[in-house]
């Protein structure tokens, strides 16, 4: 960096000055109507003074600058959603900035700053822990949002992309229950997100239907990690009596599965049937192929995108609220009961 761009005046300097907040600059810059009379007249003053120069406004939405808020971005799930949101920003000539959080440390209110102080015209959010706050404060700067696979509650977002998730844990369990497994188990993510609670209730459905008693025993919860899913499978195992099929909350957790099942010197599928969820893109090249329920990643990311496009235009989507299809993906990690472990 260099001595003059450390001299320039930032968002963050004007804030300091006047004693408010960057969104509060950020809304007096882009002429927002609910700040008081007093603070637009004491940040304009010292813009003034600090010489800070006005970013041009991009007609039409072009060359506007849209943020993508994320969870967990080293995992396949996230790069597929990057992919879809990324493809229809460059198609409106739009630019997108990446920001990743983490899931085991939720932010505050500091990435709803760095989206004032850098002037973006809107956000696609992909957070398992959005709250209520962070919803109203991204309403107060008037700053246009969707989310895509939303955490369900008393104050649902306006606009957001999101997947059958409860048809997916039915069609997992239905597709074990109709190679003989009775002793189905499954570890979902996190208890609190509505995706694992979706998700489960849909494997409650199948085994309903099947005449299956739901043993407590056999559902657990947990991070979408590698480790959770070695870490349950392992607890599973230790059961009296083990289950045969096991439903993960994701591909990652399902291949944590697989290294406990080795270490266990049992098989996949021969001894224990497992299936996934997202079918991303490795999942072919696992061993055996993963069984996985495919979300349509790549068209949640563009769907959302197109969303906020239509709302940074000053436009309405024709629905708040997509669904997507979910679907099973059979491949070699299912098959038959073994006589020997069905009962």
């Amino acid at each position: 960096m260099t001595i003059e761009s450390e001299r320039r005046p930032t968002l963050a300097r004007i804030a300091e000055l006047a004693g408010v907040s960057v969104p509060t600059v950020s809304k007096v810059l882009n002429g927002y109507r609910d700040v008081s009379v007093r603070t637009q007249e004491r940040v304009e003053r010292i813009i003034a003074q600090e010489g800070y120069v006005r970013p041009s406004k991009p007609r039409d939405g072009a060359g506007a600058l849209l943020d993508l808020v994320i969870n967990d971005l080293d995992s396949a799930w996230a790069a597929e959603i990057l992919t879809g949101a990324e493809e229809v920003a460059r198609e409106h000539r739009m630019h997108l900035v990446l920001r990743a959080v983490h899931t085991d440390a939720p932010p505050a209110l500091g990435w709803l700053e760095a989206l004032g102080a850098r002037g973006s015209r809107g956000v696609i959010l992909v957070l398992s822990d959005l709250t209520a706050v962070q919803r109203r404060e991204l309403r107060r700067m008037s700053i246009p949002f969707v989310v895509v696979d939303a955490v369900g509650g008393a104050d649902p977002p306006a606009n957001s992309v999101t997947v059958t998730n409860r048809h997916g844990g039915f069609s997992a369990a239905q597709h074990l229950i109709s190679l003989g497994h009775s002793r189905i188990a499954v570890i979902g993510g996190p208890e609190h997100l509505s995706c694992t609670r979706e998700r489960v209730a849909g494997y409650r459905d199948a085994l309903k239907v099947a005449g299956l008693r739901c043993d407590p025993r056999l559902i657990r919860y947990g991070p979408f990690r590698h480790e959770e899913g070695y870490r349950q499978a392992c607890a599973l195992l230790e059961l009296p009596t083990p289950p045969t099929g096991i439903v993960a909350g994701n591909d990652v957790q399902a291949l944590g599965a697989y290294q406990a099942l080795k270490e266990h010197r049992l098989r996949v599928p021969s001894d224990v049937s497992v299936v996934g969820f997202d079918d991303v893109h490795f999942t072919p090249w696992t061993s055996p192929p993963l069984t996985s329920v495919r979300q349509p990643l790549r068209d949640m990311g563009a769907l959302a995108t197109r969303m906020l496009v239509t709302l940074v235009n000053g436009g309405q989507p024709p629905v708040a609220r997509i669904e997507l299809a979910t679907n099973l993906v059979v491949r070699e990690s299912t098959g038959p009961v073994a006589a020997s472990r069905s009962r």
